[in-house]
């Protein structure tokens, strides 16, 4: 009758030795259900020329490089286009090809430089690596379409207890189809027995755009300065405009239209107001394919319609170094011409700013 109790035992060993293995197997099963979820929700992947592979989430392409983020590295990963042989994305993107189309869809690579367009029921189009330009995860939240930068320069010198602040930021807002932009930029100077400097120019911008690289555009524009007794000149422009080289490493376009020009002078503690027509011809170069810098460069000539003789000239000219942190070192220079300036102030005003910003 002993012996008969130890089979009992046994088995009720047994059983719980099984059930603790099973609850084991379960266990890490599930671990590693949980993990390959984390690494497959992200199913973009970039191969390389070199056949290194990244996969990851593909957020952007921007002036000729695209970023990715990774589940193996604290930071995004920044990869030049021209080095990506194939891509292959399950995140739906804003795409912009070289031609100004622009589609909603995902990549598909279907050989070493040709990319598929596709949709979730159809093929958009096809085009060559280099055709794509511009890539933005499209999302329904509002903060993600947002791109915005801050920069900042300060100068104090004891002589005199002479203090310059500089100001320039950005913020804008990209859909498929529109743009919006808004830009400030403020110089201030102070310095004991002379007058305060400053010169403050902002800006609101529209453009919706059009098929063959055309857009419409509206901006409004301010501008005060002491250089020209400039208290505030109010600017309105309706036109439009077309990119006639836009690559991964260049873009280049002009714009065409009308203006409403609305200032205010202030000669001798008096306001001068005056209102005129104008029409407005611009140019604008960005180069980015140079390493860490890009350029910008922009030129506006405005004839008056109703002053005869009057025209006015705006040149923006910008050098910015990429450091690491989304920081960057800008040297800006921005000038204003008129050639009927009111009486007693400079046809010329300029000014040249070094700054260090940071982009989003």
């Amino acid at each position: 009758m002993k012996y008969l109790n130890r089979p009992v035992a046994i088995d009720k060993m047994n059983w719980e030795s099984n059930r603790f293995l099973s609850l084991h197997r379960g266990f890490t099963l599930f671990l590693l259900v949980l993990q390959s979820s984390n690494v497959f929700g992200q199913n973009d992947s970039l191969v390389l020329v070199n056949k290194d592979i990244i996969v990851g989430e593909l957020k952007e392409l921007k002036q000729g490089v695209a970023t990715i983020e990774t589940d193996y590295s604290k930071s995004d990963f920044k990869v030049e286009w021209e080095k990506v042989k194939t891509v292959r994305t399950e995140t739906e993107f804003l795409i912009t090809i070289e031609t100004g189309k622009r589609y909603n869809g995902y990549l598909k690579s279907i050989d070493d430089d040709m990319v598929s367009l596709v949709s979730s029921t159809d093929t958009l189009a096809t085009v060559s690596m280099g055709d794509i330009v511009f890539l933005k995860e499209v999302k329904s939240d509002f903060l993600s379409n947002l791109s915005a930068s801050l920069s900042i320069g300060y100068n104090y010198t004891k002589a005199d207890d002479l203090s310059q602040l500089s100001v320039r930021s950005i913020l804008g807002y990209r859909a498929k189809r529109w743009e919006a932009r808004a830009n400030y930029n403020d110089v201030r100077s102070n310095r004991n027995n002379s007058n305060a400097v400053k010169r403050v120019d902002a800006s609101l911008g529209y453009r919706y755009y059009l098929k063959r690289n055309w857009f419409a555009l509206a901006e409004t524009s301010w501008l005060s300065n002491t250089e020209q007794n400039i208290d505030l000149r109010s600017l309105g422009k309706l036109g439009l405009g077309k990119y006639i080289v836009q690559t991964n490493s260049i873009y280049w376009g002009i714009q065409a239209g009308a203006s409403f020009n609305n200032e205010n002078f202030l000669v001798e503690d008096n306001v001068i107001a005056n209102n005129s027509a104008e029409g407005f011809f611009g140019s604008e170069l960005n180069l980015y394919d140079i390493g860490d810098l890009s350029l910008l460069t922009r030129a506006v000539l405005y004839p008056s319609f109703t002053e005869k003789g009057r025209w006015r000239f705006d040149y923006n000219f910008d050098v910015a170094y990429d450091l690491p942190l989304n920081l960057y070192v800008n040297l800006g220079i921005s000038l204003n011409y008129d050639n009927q300036a009111i009486d007693s102030s400079s046809e010329t005003d300029y000014i040249f700013q070094t700054l260090i910003g940071w982009d989003l």
